[in-house]
């Protein structure tokens, strides 16, 4: 395993633009404060596709799901303490 690349934060302040960019290439940077490691620069995970349809079928929605809630329940979604 590659170790992370360890910068102060003043240096990392300095280079930022360029540490997102080795990030983005899936280098992992950690950003230390005196001596001791702060923070950790990563890429995003890939962002997730979806399909369209493909949970159907797999959920199924109550009878009553279009119904007034119960007068209790309806008071603690508006705030209402018992």
């Amino acid at each position: 395993m590659i170790r992370p690349r360890t910068l102060n934060v003043a240096e990392a302040k300095a280079r930022l633009s360029e540490l997102v960019q080795r990030a983005a290439r899936g280098e992992e940077i950690i950003i230390a404060r005196n001596g001791e490691p702060q923070a950790r620069i990563v890429a995003l995970a890939p962002k997730a596709t979806r399909v369209p349809g493909k949970g159907s079928g797999k959920w199924k929605v109550s009878g009553d799901f279009n119904e007034s809630l119960p007068a209790e329940l309806l008071a603690a979604f508006n705030g209402a303490r018992e």
